[in-house]
C-alpha cells in the first residue's frame, strides 16, 4: 500500500496506535468510566445513560459511510489525520456543558470523527509489511490492541480514584483531562500519516467487486460482534459501583483491562498470521462473551480480574481478526473498501447495543442482566465465523 518501502515502519506503527487509543480507547471507552458519576450528578436513567453511546455509534456510522465513499476520492493518511485532530477537538468540547443535547452532539460528533481515523488505520496498518505474513498480522494486532489498551490504562487508573477525589461533580474535568492528553498524541499520529502513501482507490479499482456473497459469515459474526461487545465496557463500572465496589478496585479491574488489551496482541498474533477464514474471529469473540458473563455468573472480586483479563484479551482483536482477513483474502485495492464496509455493517450493530442493554437494566432493574445477554449474541457470533471459509486466492 506504500510507494517504498519504510525506514522506521515501527514507529509510524506507534502513530498510527496512538490514533486507536484516541478514537476507541478515549472517545468510545472512557465514557464507561465517566458514566456513573455523569449519570448520578444529571439524574440519568440507564437507557438515558446507554443513549449517549448509542448516538456515538449513529456518527460512527456515519463516519463509516463517509469513509466509504471519500477513500474512493481521498488518500487513506489525509483521513486518519483529520479524524485524528478532530477528534481530539471533540472530546475537550464534551467537557464544556452538562446539557444531554450538548453531550449528545459531541459524542455522536466523536464516533464520526473517529470513525474516519479508526478504519483507515487499519487500511494503513495492512500496507506496513507487503510480503510478510506475520509481522503483518503483529502490527495489525499491536494497532488495536496496544492502541485501545494504552487508552483503557491511562484513563482506568486516573478517573476513577479522580471522581473519588474529587466527586461526581468533576467528571468535567475528566473529559478535559482526556481531551488535552489526545491532544498531546497529535504530533507522532500526524508525522506518522504524513510517511504513507496508500494510493487514493480510484473509480477503476471500485469496478473490481467484493465477494461480500462469500463474506457474509464474517461479516454478520462482526455484526453481532458490534451489537454485543460494548455492554461490557459502557456499564461495567456502573454495575460494580451498584455491587459496592471501592474505586481503588474500580480503577485496578480498568487497568488490568487495559494491561491485558496491550498483551493481547503477542496471544492472537500466530493465530491470525496461520488463519485466513473466521476461525480467529470465533475464538475472539467467545473469549469476548466469556469476559462479559463471568461477573455476573460469578460476582466476586478475584472473579472480576479474571474477568477483566479474559475479556481485554479478546475483545479488541475482533476488529484486528476482521482486517487480517481482508488481508489475507482480497487485493490490495479492496482492502480499504472492504475495510470501510466492515466498518459500516459493525458500526449499524452497535447503534442498538448500549441503548438497548439501557433498556434491558431498566426492564429488570439490573445491568447484570444485559450483560448475559450480551454474551449470549456475541456467541451467536462466534458461531456464524465458524462457516467462514478462507477465499481460494488464500490458501
Amino acid at each position: 500500500m506504500t510507494t517504498a518501502p519504510l525506514k522506521r515502519p515501527w514507529l509510524v506503527l506507534a502513530g498510527l496506535a496512538l490514533g486507536v487509543t484516541v478514537t476507541h480507547g478515549f472517545a468510545r471507552m472512557a465514557y464507561g468510566l465517566l458514566l456513573p458519576a455523569m449519570k448520578s450528578e444529571l439524574g440519568w436513567t440507564y437507557s438515558q445513560a446507554g443513549w449517549l453511546n448509542t448516538a456515538n455509534a449513529l456518527g460512527y456510522l456515519a463516519g463509516a459511510v463517509i469513509t466509504m465513499l471519500l477513500i474512493q476520492r481521498i488518500s487513506p493518511a489525509r483521513l486518519f489525520a483529520f479524524g485524528m485532530a478532530a477528534t481530539a477537538l471533540s472530546l475537550l468540547a464534551t467537557g464544556l456543558h452538562a446539557g444531554l443535547g450538548w453531550q449528545s452532539f459531541w459524542r455522536m460528533a466523536a464516533g464520526l470523527l473517529g470513525a474516519l481515523s479508526f478504519t483507515t488505520a487499519g487500511t494503513l496498518a495492512a500496507g506496513l509489511f507487503p510480503g510478510d505474513a506475520r509481522r503483518s498480522a503483529l502490527a495489525i494486532a499491536i494497532l488495536f490492541g496496544t492502541g485501545g489498551g494504552l487508552g483503557i490504562v491511562l484513563t482506568g487508573g486516573s478517573l476513577p480514584l479522580m471522581l473519588d477525589a474529587w466527586g461526581p461533580a468533576s467528571w468535567p474535568a475528566g473529559w478535559m483531562g482526556i481531551g488535552a492528553i489526545s491532544m498531546c498524541s497529535l504530533p507522532l499520529s500526524l508525522w506518522a500519516a504524513s510517511q504513507l502513501h496508500a494510493p487514493v482507490q480510484t473509480a477503476q479499482t471500485t469496478l473490481t467487486p467484493l465477494p461480500v456473497r462469500r463474506m457474509l459469515p464474517v461479516i454478520a459474526g462482526y455484526a453481532c460482534f458490534g451489537l454485543g461487545y460494548f455492554v461490557y465496557p459502557t456499564f461495567l463500572s456502573a454495575w460494580m459501583t451498584e455491587q459496592q465496589a471501592g474505586s481503588g478496585f474500580i480503577a485496578l479491574v480498568w487497568v488490568v483491562l487495559g494491561i491485558s488489551l496491550i498483551l493481547s496482541p503477542f496471544v492472537w498474533r500466530r493465530v491470525m498470521a496461520r488463519h485466513a477464514s473466521g476461525l480467529p474471529l470465533a475464538l475472539i469473540m467467545t473469549c469476548t462473551a466469556i469476559g462479559s458473563a463471568l461477573p455476573v455468573v460469578l460476582p466476586k472480586g478475584p472473579v472480576l480480574l479474571v474477568s477483566a483479563v479474559v475479556f481485554g484479551l479478546a475483545v479488541f482483536m475482533a476488529p484486528g481478526a476482521g482486517t487480517n482477513f481482508v488481508r489475507q483474502n482480497l487485493p490490495p485495492q479492496a482492502w480499504g473498501r472492504a475495510i470501510s464496509l466492515m466498518t459500516m455493517v459493525f458500526a449499524v450493530a452497535q447503534i442498538a447495543g448500549p441503548y438497548g442493554a439501557g433498556l434491558v437494566a431498566d426492564r429488570f432493574d439490573n445491568i447484570g442482566v444485559s450483560l448475559l445477554v450480551a454474551a449470549g449474541v456475541l456467541l451467536v457470533g462466534a458461531a456464524l465465523s465458524l462457516l467462514q471459509k478462507a477465499e481460494p486466492r488464500a490458501r
